[in-house]
């Protein structure tokens, strides 16, 4: 047995013979009292440890451009990404992934993310299904997984089979694998080409990776793929010129940056939208046409 500090402010772990012990499983000496405080305490102790998670992410912007880079060259290349994890990461890569075809107007089908246990896990906990790797593998042979596709693998903790298994899968296939992790001397780190591990260290609440390591997640995924659909032409300046007007709020968005963009009025504007099927790239085209 070997003791170590994971973080400062966190109290010594055991460390197993075999070395897989993760970081985010470690207890924080600082909030050890955090029953005993009052509201504001608890808040002031998160909103500390939320800053770690963010000033960490910013300690890997040289990988996340690489991961960035390598992104752009799969989809422009016509392959598909992958995010693929299990509980709060799952949920993460899940929601990235579904949030970029309505934004950024791209095709939902080269961008997916595959959570363990399925849709049903996206809405409710399913313990245990994190461990099922076989999952993962057959999740991706379904999708025929190629060398011209990447597999994002997403854990906090780095060790989780069913994300390790999809990197696996990816090696397998010939596709690019990049791992987003809290720990960057995990299993997860080392199996992927590239590791995004911002070290977000131990949680508040002892083991509770939907906090901050799920926050720092999240930061890396919105900025992988914005950065992606910016490089791939998708933003004109910071403009979502490719967004889907699929709502009211959408649709009035829509219309103001096809007045703004090509500078016509608000009924030109609707009307060439209308033209377009809501294609508001072409849409604004077209007024730069008048």
């Amino acid at each position: 047995m070997a003791y170590f500090l994971e973080t400062p402010g966190s109290t010594p772990r055991v460390q197993d013979a075999s070395g897989d012990t993760a970081p985010t499983e470690a207890t924080l000496d600082t909030t050890a009292d955090l029953d005993r405080r009052d509201t504001r305490g608890i808040l002031a102790a998160i909103h500390a440890e939320d800053r770690r998670a963010c000033e960490a992410v910013g300690a890997v912007q040289h990988e996340m451009a690489r991961a960035v880079d390598v992104l752009v060259d799969v989809l422009e290349g016509g392959g598909r990404w992958f995010n693929v994890g299990a509980g709060t990461s799952g949920r993460m890569g899940c929601l990235d992934a579904a949030e970029i075809p309505p934004t950024f107007g791209f095709d939902p089908a080269r961008i997916e993310g595959l959570i363990a246990g399925g849709p049903v896990a996206l809405v409710r906990a399913r313990e245990g299904a994190e461990d099922d790797a076989e999952s993962a593998r057959t999740a991706l042979r379904a999708r025929e997984l190629g060398s011209r596709d990447a597999v994002v693998a997403l854990s906090a903790s780095g060790r989780t089979p069913y994300a390790l298994a999809a990197l696996e899968a990816a090696r397998g296939a010939g596709a690019r694998r990049i791992a987003i992790t809290c720990d960057p001397d995990s299993p997860l780190a080392r199996a992927a080409e590239i590791a995004i591990a911002p070290a977000t260290g131990p949680e508040v609440i002892a083991g509770s990776t939907r906090m901050k390591g799920g926050l720092a997640q999240k930061m890396v995924l919105h900025a992988l793929s914005t950065a992606v659909m910016v490089r791939l032409g998708r933003v004109e300046g910071n403009r979502m010129t490719h967004l889907r007007p699929g709502s009211q709020k959408l649709w009035r968005r829509a219309i103001a940056l096809v007045q703004e963009l090509g500078r016509v009025g608000e009924a030109q504007a609707r009307t060439l939208l209308e033209r377009t099927h809501g294609d508001v790239a072409e849409a604004v085209r077209e007024a730069r046409k008048l």
